[in-house]
């Protein structure tokens, strides 16, 4: 299903402005239409953030921008909570924008693709606070593409763990 929608979305939106579109996730909004945080890269090699705004009109998808950001001028976004699983976060452009995604693996997904297009395009110094670096560094072993799966698969490795250990009799 998301792969269809980012499908749509780059063809409605994205592409027709010059934009390839890396990584969106849905974010929570009390409205009846549905909001998008995405990543995308213009021609010129800027990278925008930006909240799109997806709507039904009769049976037709219509996608509009209703907020965009040059990750330029991204100063620092903050998990706020690193130790609970938490999908609020802030970003912090000129003004503080307040991001409440679907899910705390949507969240570190779309830091995980805020680092990655910060390294390939503006290599500037972003503050990434408040997040478990494990699973949005590269380089550990459960960094990859596929985050989402990946942090669920470590968290069920860990699970499996502890029950391994609280079942092995003590000395």
């Amino acid at each position: 299903m998301s792969s269809l929608l980012k499908e749509d979305m780059e063809k409605k939106l994205f592409k027709p402005k010059g934009h390839t579109l890396c990584e969106f996730i849905e974010t929570k909004s009390e409205l009846k239409e549905r909001f998008y945080l995405c990543t995308s890269v213009a021609k010129r090699k800027e990278v925008h953030i930006s909240l799109v705004k997806h709507y039904r009109v009769c049976l037709d998808e219509k996608y509009e921008i209703a907020e965009r950001w040059f990750l330029k001028d991204l100063e620092c976004i903050d998990g706020i909570d690193a130790d609970t699983d938490n999908a609020h976060f802030h970003m912090k452009f000129e003004e503080v924008c307040n991001v409440e995604a679907y899910s705390c693996a949507s969240k570190y997904s779309f830091v995980r693709s805020v680092i990655k297009l910060n390294t390939l395009y503006t290599k500037r110094d972003i503050k990434v606070i408040n997040f478990d670096s494990s699973y949005i560094v590269d380089g550990v072993i459960w960094s990859s593409n596929n985050g989402d799966c990946l942090v669920l698969m470590r968290i069920c490795f860990y699970a499996s763990n502890l029950l391994c250990l609280s079942l092995c009799p003590l000395p």
